[in-house]
């Protein structure tokens, strides 16, 4: 079989499995297969594929047939245009979660700020390792509950160069995070992805988040909304005076968030959608006295 009659031979198997965007995702699982990456497919269509070649992409190909997105199947995920290791014990990043960190590049301008930057329920370190990126005299703590996700982020962050302004913690959000003594070791920013899938709707999940993200980092509890309550409590001793807090925001969220960031006197400063036009990031802050 050549690489062109390989390639539409696995359009064909994904499709029959209803897998979203097939010729996407077979280019893709063929272009890590071959020599010289998608190019390869490009400059050599009528190349035959050699025995081992159709063997991974045989491997390939069975595990995304049944639902294993590419990321895990590889073993990694871009974001940010960075690369990061992705396992079972992490959600796996999304772009659009890229929101987030444009809404904070946008709100802090000055990429030479010191900033300090907390990260609850760290999972991969994409999100705080995105923004220790663009901030380079910035310092962050990511914090998540499972030892997993911690030792997969403290990876991330030695593989992207960014180890020395990072620190990754085991720790439940809840009661790990003490109270700072002055504003200076209080947080310029908070931020957080948190679990906000209602515990009755995750079963209805499409099967690649379903069977294969941490089910720790989906459930939200009963209305989806725990974590953002948690986090609202936190930040009235965690957050500085003018410091800003910033989460991402599951469908048609983005009011009841709302509300419960002013049951704790915190003020929605501003919505962001994402690329599909979600309201997916909200913002938020100490009104000034």
């Amino acid at each position: 079989m050549n690489r062109l009659d390989a390639l539409r031979a696995a359009i064909r198997r994904l499709e029959a499995e209803n897998i979203d965007d097939a010729r996407r995702d077979a280019k893709f699982l063929l272009g890590q297969v071959l020599e010289g990456g998608e190019v390869a497919l490009i400059s050599g269509p009528d190349m035959p594929l050699k025995a081992s070649e159709e063997v991974l992409l045989e491997r390939f190909l069975q595990r995304r047939c049944a639902g294993e997105p590419c990321s895990r199947i590889l073993g990694w995920r871009e974001f940010w245009s960075m690369t990061f290791r992705v396992t079972e014990d992490v959600l796996d990043p999304r772009p659009e979660s890229e929101t987030l960190v444009e809404a904070l590049l946008e709100a802090f301008p000055d990429r030479k700020a010191a900033l300090r930057i907390l990260d609850l329920g760290t999972g991969s370190g994409c999100l705080l390792l995105a923004l220790l990126s663009e901030y380079r005299d910035a310092y962050g703590l990511g914090v998540d509950l499972s030892e997993g996700a911690v030792t997969i982020a403290t990876e991330n962050a030695q593989a992207l160069g960014l180890g020395s302004r990072v620190e990754f913690q085991c720790l439940d959000w809840r009661d790990g995070l003490g109270i700072p003594e002055n504003d200076a070791e209080r947080w310029d920013i908070i931020l957080s992805n948190p679990p906000y899938i209602e515990s009755d709707a995750i079963p209805k999940l499409m099967r690649e988040v379903r069977d294969f993200d941490p089910k720790s980092a989906l459930d939200g509890g009963e209305d989806g909304l725990d974590a953002y309550r948690e986090i609202a409590h936190l930040a009235e001793n965690l957050l500085k005076p003018q410091g800003l807090l910033a989460l991402e925001l599951g469908m048609g969220q983005a009011g009841q968030v709302s509300e419960i960031l002013r049951a704790h006197d915190l003020s929605p400063s501003g919505l962001r959608r994402d690329l599909s036009g979600i309201e997916r990031v909200i913002l938020a802050n100490f009104p000034k006295k």
